[in-house]
């Protein structure tokens, strides 16, 4: 599998990074998991702390191994996390959608960023310092519970994908994949799902422990039988009932950083 590269932007997409007016993002982290539940108040003195900044799509965000010295939350677009593996490969852990957290800081348990973040498409990102994130903390007690909360859900995280790409076949892995990413940023069409996203065949192979080989073959054969359909930027599951039987009933929800075998 080829390790990951930074990427310029695809053709037919926008290069100029995404704005991020104010009502965004008070918005962003008045509804954030960290966030909820703080006054009105509050949310503007996060904001006033946080740095603001656009990226184009295929810029990266952060580093793998760089001193992990900030939390990251989207308020616009998509961004892809990778993280290393041990055959000089780069494996598709998570796509963060708005409102999410990533990145890492001491609170969360990491001197150094585990993964490499990306803007999958052009994304608004707000950074907030680990100096920061612990006045919140301190001044917030719940603040810090929901950091915990994080961790204990990060690590759950991590065990579902071991359990869910430990074994299987390379169709059963691929199915499950795109099954979780429809939950997660699917939108409905007709009777199917459709992701508008620029997710490529190395994104899969990456994210399912497999060849991009595999995953073409695969793919080509379920657009002819009916399964799926695929564009240039985007995916349509069209018979989502049959993608649940071949990803079988022991794939957990959720894509995480483990490493399957090759198919």
């Amino acid at each position: 599998m080829a390790r990951e590269r930074r990427s310029t932007p695809l053709a037919g997409s926008c290069a100029a990074p995404h704005s991020c007016p104010r009502p965004l993002r008070l918005d962003v982290l008045a509804h954030a998991p960290y966030f909820a539940g703080l006054s009105n108040d509050e949310i503007v003195a996060i904001d006033e702390r946080a740095k603001v900044r656009g990226y184009a799509e295929g810029e990266a965000i952060y580093h793998a191994g760089s001193a992990a010295e900030h939390l990251f939350l989207l308020a616009s677009g998509r961004v892809k996390v990778l993280r290393p593996a041990l055959d000089d490969s780069d494996v598709l852990v998570e796509v963060i959608t708005p409102g999410a957290t990533f990145g890492s800081v001491a609170a969360l348990g990491h001197s150094t960023y585990p993964d490499t973040a990306f803007a999958l498409t052009v994304s608004c990102v707000l950074r907030i310092s680990a100096a920061d994130l612990r006045h919140v903390m301190a001044r917030h007690p719940a603040v810090a519970m929901a950091v915990l909360d994080e961790v204990s859900h990060r690590l759950e995280e991590a065990q579902q994908s071991v359990r869910r790409l430990s074994g299987g076949t390379v169709e059963q892995r691929i199915a499950a994949s795109l099954l979780v990413l429809a939950d997660k940023l699917g939108e409905p069409r007709g009777d199917g799902v459709l992701l508008q996203l620029p997710l490529t065949r190395e994104d899969l192979a990456s994210m399912t422990g497999t060849t991009t080989e595999s995953v073409s073959r695969t793919l080509s054969k379920w657009r002819r039988a009916g399964l799926i359909e695929t564009g240039r930027r985007w995916t349509a599951l069209t018979d989502r009932t049959a993608l649940a039987a071949l990803a079988g009933a022991a794939h957990g929800p959720g894509p995480g950083p483990a490493r399957a075998r090759r198919g």
